[in-house]
């Protein structure tokens, strides 16, 4: 299976299975000198980590990082980056493989199971092996490291909406991001979620939501005019995240019931003597260039494929079947997306700053 790797000059590999003794990430082009600890990756995958909250998978995995190469004491005493490549590794210590026992031989409606078949005439059907979304925790890992990387930018993420149930965002306050166990940026939803979520894990279902992330501080000229773009290289950096099914930039979708004089960001000359925009609909990006404003990314994550209600579906036999997805997980796999979707954005930030800087020598 190739195709384990995002980026170009700052590149990350990931590797392993959900079922498998670890799983693991190759961080290569990160610049030396970079002070880079075990406790500033965990710091990170703490808040993704399953088992939180009666929301998400009771799956009871610490996720505890360990850095196996490409770091050294300096001769102050610090843990730098020395400019070789990261290897990061996570040990599974939770498994229930029995659990897949009974579906090993059926196809579960909603996931990769049919595809990967068809495509690889094998599959490890525990927990989905490879396509599993315990692999994000990897990207969770070495967005940390994309983090050190990035000086002086301030990447973001909140819950935005679940099921039919949108955040109010003149209440908007990132402060309360980190109060809840949804990442919601409006304390009044809070409770309407939790009824909501309680009544789809107790009928055995599942649902969808949205996630917003931002990243304040980018300054302008990241990013390339045609096949290089910031916009679309984010887009497919949160397409590749599990369960995503649709990606927008800024406005996104709603730019299209705007006319031009609404959906135009005007500008004015500021005091300070830098270009100031009268609105962000663009999300920060113009011509695939970002320009100094926050860049807003939101992707939109489908309900848990895995549910106990009874799905009709086919074997690798070529019988029709029933199935039925025994388990634990996530009645909304959306909530423990937001540190990956946070994730996801430095890496492909910390690749465009690395390649703006190589291109014309500027280092902001």
């Amino acid at each position: 299976m190739s195709h384990n790797t995002f980026g170009h000059l700052f590149r990350v590999t990931t590797w392993g299975e959900s079922h498998g003794p670890a799983i693991g990430c190759v961080v290569d082009g990160c610049p030396p000198g970079i002070a880079l600890t075990a406790a500033d990756i965990q710091l990170e995958l703490d808040r993704r980590r399953p088992g939180q909250s009666r929301f998400t998978t009771q799956r009871r995995e610490p996720d505890e990082v360990r850095i196996l190469s490409g770091v050294f004491e300096d001769d102050s005493g610090r843990q730098v980056t020395t400019g070789t490549p990261i290897a990061l590794q996570i040990e599974n210590v939770d498994q229930r493989s029995k659990d897949y026992g009974d579906i090993k031989d059926k196809f579960r409606p909603g996931h990769a199971d049919y595809t990967y078949w068809t495509k690889y005439g094998i599959r490890d059907y525990r927990g989905g092996g490879r396509s599993s979304a315990r692999e994000t925790a990897m990207r969770v890992a070495a967005g940390a490291v994309a983090r050190r990387v990035l000086a002086g930018v301030t990447i973001r993420g909140a819950l935005v909406q679940i099921g039919p149930h949108k955040v109010d965002r003149s209440l908007w306050s990132w402060d309360e991001v980190g109060n809840n166990p949804f990442f919601a940026p409006d304390p009044g939803i809070v409770e309407t979620w939790t009824q909501y979520l309680d009544g789809i894990r107790k009928a055995g279902s599942s649902v969808g939501a949205v996630i917003e992330v931002v990243a304040e501080g980018v300054p302008a000229g990241w990013g390339a005019p045609l096949y290089a773009k910031l916009d679309q290289d984010l887009a497919s950096a949160m397409m590749s995240i599990n369960a995503v099914k649709g990606v927008e930039i800024g406005a996104g979708m709603a730019s299209a019931e705007l006319t031009g004089e609404e959906n135009a960001d005007e500008m004015r000359m500021g005091n300070d003597g830098k270009p100031l925009f009268l609105s962000n609909h663009a999300g920060g990006i113009l011509g695939g260039i970002s320009t100094g404003q926050p860049v807003v990314c939101r992707f939109a994550v489908k309900p848990t494929s895995s549910i106990l209600q009874p799905r009709r579906t086919i074997d690798r036999h070529g019988a029709d079947a029933e199935i039925v997805t025994k388990g634990r997980h996530d009645p909304c796999v959306g909530i423990r997306a937001v540190p990956v979707g946070e994730a996801m954005m430095a890496i492909t930030l910390a690749d465009h700053f690395l390649r703006h800087r190589a291109q014309t020598g500027q280092t902001s």
